[in-house]
């Protein structure tokens, strides 16, 4: 997400700051599906690579990324034979091990400072990172910055942060959690460029980045699990298809460092995170020189006119009130006109179709709302009930889809200073949705 829309939501004090909108609503027209190439198959191609034997239903590209034309040196040094050793799991296999991730946000990833503090968060301890294991969670997502950390001209990542970075992946694997590393908005030099002009010039960091990130992470076993990026801006299916070279990129630089990288679980994204736009526009997966090991990632902050809006607009209204029994009596003009049980359910299932059916894991790498602060009395309780019961409600059914839900937090659910819980309601929702308590 950008600074700019990171600030634009901070008023309503939402949980998915810092993150961005995607996930299957886009504003203002919130409710309608992205437009189709008419070149677009409606339906996954045959599997066109000899490699793996992964479920024929799901394409994959036989093309290779793009060559990067030497623009930054190579940092896979000392590439090493593959090690199965704590690698064992497929990638469907771990999504099982998963009840409910927890988005360790607004910190890692922070830009413009150079350090995790930058936004405004501490910085995380090990202390915390078993309270969120305690908590019951069972995985954490780890948004990370790297460009900033990064040599400008040769593209070597500073090799203070790796350490800081593989430290807290440590504290993460000590508490037996699994934890996601990514690459995040880090500036939108590949999230905010997913065109032809940027294409070789993005895969070269794409690969310089890589080989780095996943040489510092490479001893760690299968619980330790890498994501090519974060919400990838896509709209149509030329730009669909440099995505997919981002994410071979990726999938094969891991690979080649070798050693446990060499069936380590990867997560490649959606266009945009977007449920709609991928289940129109993501026909086919990358190519992988192992089987099962690859997880798809969608986001899901819809209606945006609930998880985002702040204020109402010529086009539609806020939305205060979510969910059958849970609409205002008084305050109608904010009750939702889109985007309830029936529209979850019909988007979660169409990724169920699209490839958890077919063996591919799905994580919903972030969703989550916050607190509409402007409202008082019985209406506040209203939107405090009914948003107990959307957070409650997306994640039974997330979980009832095959899905792997991770809430986006910022530090407004757990106390990252003094390890508590600052907001009971929510917290026992979730649980309660993802079977925990």
């Amino acid at each position: 997400m950008t600074l700019k829309n990171r600030l634009l939501l901070s008023s309503l004090l939402v949980s998915l700051l810092g993150c961005g909108g995607g996930g299957g609503a886009a504003t203002p027209a919130a409710s309608s599906k992205p437009q189709q190439s008419s070149t677009t198959p409606s339906s996954m191609a045959a599997i066109s690579s000899s490699a793996v034997a992964v479920p024929s239903s799901i394409a994959a590209s036989s093309s290779s990324a793009p060559a990067t034309g030497g623009i930054y040196p190579s940092y896979n040094l000392n590439p090493l034979p593959a090690d199965t050793t704590g690698m064992e799991s497929t990638a469907t296999q771990i999504a099982s091990k998963i009840k409910i991730g927890f988005n360790i946000g607004n910190t890692l990833e922070a830009m413009g400072g150079k350090s995790e503090t930058y936004w405004g968060n501490p910085k995380i301890t090990k202390e915390f990172v078993a309270f969120v294991k305690q908590a019951g969670f069972s995985a954490v997502r780890l948004p990370v910055s790297w460009d900033q950390y990064a040599n400008q001209t040769t593209a070597e990542i500073d090799p203070n942060w790796l350490n800081r970075v593989k430290e807290v992946v440590q504290y993460c694997v000590d508490n037996n959690l699994y934890v996601i590393v990514n690459i995040h908005w880090d500036g939108g030099w590949l999230e905010n460029n997913v065109v032809p002009a940027k294409q070789e010039q993005n895969n070269a960091k794409q690969k310089a980045f890589w080989e780095q990130i996943a040489t510092q992470l490479r001893d760690f076993d299968e619980r330790v699990l890498f994501a090519s990026a974060n919400e990838p801006n896509v709209e149509t299916a030329a730009q669909m298809a440099v995505l997919h070279s981002y994410h071979q990129t990726f999938i094969d630089t891991v690979r080649a460092t070798g050693g446990k990288n060499a069936q380590r679980v990867l997560i490649v994204q959606g266009p945009s995170t977007d449920i709609e736009k991928t289940n129109t526009l993501m026909t086919a997966l990358p190519t992988d020189s192992v089987a099962n090991r690859l997880m798809a990632e969608i986001h899901f902050y819809s209606p945006w006119n609930y998880t985002g809006m702040t204020k109402d607009e010529s086009w539609g209204n806020q939305f205060f009130y979510w969910g059958k029994g849970f609409h205002s009596t008084t305050d109608t003009a904010h009750n939702p006109t889109w985007g309830e049980e029936d529209y979850v359910d019909q988007q979660f299932k169409s990724m169920k179709t699209k490839f958890v059916d077919k063996g591919i894991p799905v994580i919903m790498g972030e969703f989550g709302t916050g607190v509409r602060k402007n409202l008082t009395g019985a209406d506040l309780q209203l939107h405090l009930d009914g948003r107990a019961y959307y957070l409650n409600y997306v994640t039974k059914q997330a979980i009832a889809n095959g899905m792997v839900p991770f809430l986006w937090d910022i530090g407004e659910l757990l106390d990252r200073t003094n390890n508590k819980v600052l907001d009971q309601q929510a917290f026992d929702a979730l649980m309660n949705g993802a079977g925990v308590q």
